[in-house]
Protein backbone atom coordinates (compact mmCIF):
# COMPACT_ATOMS: atom_id res chain seq x y z
CA UNK A 1 0.00 0.00 0.00
CA UNK A 2 1.12 3.32 -1.13
CA UNK A 3 1.70 5.46 1.92
CA UNK A 4 3.02 9.55 1.32
CA UNK A 5 3.75 11.57 4.06
CA UNK A 6 4.34 15.48 3.57
CA UNK A 7 6.11 17.67 6.31
CA UNK A 8 8.17 21.02 5.88
CA UNK A 9 5.62 23.51 6.00
CA UNK A 10 5.30 26.61 7.93
CA UNK A 11 5.24 29.79 8.49
CA UNK A 12 7.56 32.34 6.68
CA UNK A 13 7.46 35.96 5.31
CA UNK A 14 6.74 36.90 2.08
CA UNK A 15 9.58 36.66 0.17
CA UNK A 16 11.22 33.83 1.98
CA UNK A 17 11.68 30.13 0.58
CA UNK A 18 10.52 26.83 2.48
CA UNK A 19 11.21 23.20 1.23
CA UNK A 20 8.67 20.82 1.45
CA UNK A 21 8.91 16.97 1.29
CA UNK A 22 7.07 14.09 0.47
CA UNK A 23 8.62 11.08 1.51
CA UNK A 24 6.72 7.75 -0.46
CA UNK A 25 6.54 4.04 0.65
CA UNK A 26 4.66 1.17 -0.26
CA UNK A 27 6.01 -0.22 -3.83
CA UNK A 28 8.70 1.91 -6.43
CA UNK A 29 7.75 4.12 -8.10
CA UNK A 30 9.62 4.15 -11.01
CA UNK A 31 6.69 4.62 -13.71
CA UNK A 32 4.83 6.77 -11.67
CA UNK A 33 4.32 10.40 -11.74
CA UNK A 34 4.04 12.77 -8.42
CA UNK A 35 2.22 15.47 -8.05
CA UNK A 36 2.34 18.79 -5.42
CA UNK A 37 -0.81 20.59 -4.80
CA UNK A 38 -2.60 22.53 -2.61
CA UNK A 39 -5.92 23.91 -1.15
CA UNK A 40 -6.51 27.28 0.93
CA UNK A 41 -9.33 28.19 2.94
CA UNK A 42 -12.51 28.46 1.08
CA UNK A 43 -10.59 27.37 -2.59
CA UNK A 44 -10.26 24.15 -4.04
CA UNK A 45 -7.78 22.30 -4.40
CA UNK A 46 -5.52 23.46 -7.37
CA UNK A 47 -2.43 21.57 -8.80
CA UNK A 48 0.71 23.03 -8.40
CA UNK A 49 3.06 21.12 -9.97
CA UNK A 50 4.61 16.85 -11.07
CA UNK A 51 7.51 15.55 -11.93
CA UNK A 52 7.91 12.07 -13.23
CA UNK A 53 9.88 10.21 -11.61
CA UNK A 54 11.87 8.14 -14.24
CA UNK A 55 12.21 10.97 -16.28
CA UNK A 56 12.61 13.70 -13.63
CA UNK A 57 10.42 15.87 -15.95
CA UNK A 58 8.52 18.15 -14.44
CA UNK A 59 5.71 20.58 -15.00
CA UNK A 60 4.12 23.82 -13.27
CA UNK A 61 1.28 25.81 -12.78
CA UNK A 62 1.62 29.21 -14.08
CA UNK A 63 0.80 30.53 -10.96
CA UNK A 64 4.35 29.05 -9.75
CA UNK A 65 6.30 28.82 -12.45
CA UNK A 66 9.78 30.33 -11.99
CA UNK A 67 9.18 30.50 -8.28
CA UNK A 68 8.60 26.90 -7.60
CA UNK A 69 10.83 23.65 -8.33
CA UNK A 70 10.13 19.85 -7.99
CA UNK A 71 12.90 17.53 -7.62
CA UNK A 72 13.10 13.69 -6.40
CA UNK A 73 15.70 11.50 -4.44
CA UNK A 74 16.10 7.60 -6.05
CA UNK A 75 17.57 6.73 -3.29
CA UNK A 76 15.59 8.40 -0.52
CA UNK A 77 12.16 7.71 -2.17
CA UNK A 78 11.18 11.24 -1.41
CA UNK A 79 10.20 14.47 -3.66
CA UNK A 80 10.23 18.05 -2.79
CA UNK A 81 9.11 20.75 -3.64
CA UNK A 82 11.35 24.26 -3.34
CA UNK A 83 9.51 27.24 -2.87
CA UNK A 84 11.13 30.78 -3.74
CA UNK A 85 9.78 34.20 -3.22
CA UNK A 86 6.48 33.12 -1.08
CA UNK A 87 3.82 35.10 -1.95
CA UNK A 88 0.77 35.12 0.65
CA UNK A 89 -1.17 33.58 -2.06
CA UNK A 90 0.58 30.80 -1.17
CA UNK A 91 -0.87 29.91 1.85
CA UNK A 92 -2.51 26.87 2.11
CA UNK A 93 -2.35 22.92 2.51
CA UNK A 94 0.38 21.51 -0.16
CA UNK A 95 -0.50 17.66 -0.59
CA UNK A 96 1.58 15.53 -2.07
CA UNK A 97 -0.06 12.48 -4.52
CA UNK A 98 0.80 9.91 -6.61
CA UNK A 99 -0.36 8.91 -9.97
CA UNK A 100 -0.04 5.07 -11.29
CA UNK A 101 0.95 4.51 -15.20
CA UNK A 102 -2.05 4.52 -17.48
CA UNK A 103 -4.50 5.52 -14.47
CA UNK A 104 -5.85 9.23 -15.07
CA UNK A 105 -5.81 10.65 -11.79
CA UNK A 106 -3.89 10.82 -8.73
CA UNK A 107 -4.81 8.00 -6.36
CA UNK A 108 -2.80 8.21 -3.18
CA UNK A 109 -2.05 11.32 -1.27
CA UNK A 110 -0.66 12.27 1.87
CA UNK A 111 -1.91 13.94 4.83
CA UNK A 112 -0.73 17.47 3.96
CA UNK A 113 1.09 20.22 4.80
CA UNK A 114 0.28 23.70 6.39
CA UNK A 115 1.86 27.23 4.54
CA UNK A 116 1.39 30.29 5.64
CA UNK A 117 3.17 33.14 4.19
CA UNK A 118 2.65 36.74 5.67
CA UNK A 119 3.00 39.71 4.23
Amino acid sequence: QVQLVASGGGLVQAGSSLRLSCAASGRTFTDYIMGWFRQAPGKEREFVGLIIWNTGSTNYANSVKGRFTISRDNVKNTIYLQMNSLKPEDTAVYYCAVRAPGVTGFGSWGQGTQVTVSS
